[in-house]
């Protein structure tokens, strides 16, 4: 398993995944070697667990893929991203009309 930087193309960290397992587990072992502070640190869904999205949000910023197999969260993150509030007036509006409006 390696952690990737994109900006310069190399690899900053890697942990060896045990034969009888998976990235999984290989994970947070990575994170612990990782300082992070001021990067992004992206995953896909299928890594997408409670206890590393947990383990990443601690370590700094963040993109998580989320399926439909995670009902409760992919729910709550699209209501989030369906309305928004504005501040000056408090009133909910459509997200994707603000946004096209910027």
């Amino acid at each position: 398993l390696s952690a990737w930087c994109s900006t310069n193309g190399l690899v900053l960290g890697q942990q060896k995944v045990d034969g009888k397992s998976n990235e999984i587990t290989a994970i947070p072992a990575l994170l612990e070697l990782l300082i992070v502070k001021g990067c992004v640190i992206t995953i896909d869904a299928m890594d997408c667990q409670q206890d590393i999205a947990f383990a990443i949000i601690e370590k700094g910023d963040y993109i998580l893929a989320v399926k439909d197999n995670q009902e409760f969260l992919h729910d709550y993150i699209q209501e989030a991203f369906a309305t928004r509030t504005d501040k000056r007036t408090g009133k909910k509006e459509d997200a994707a009309r603000f946004y096209i409006r910027k």
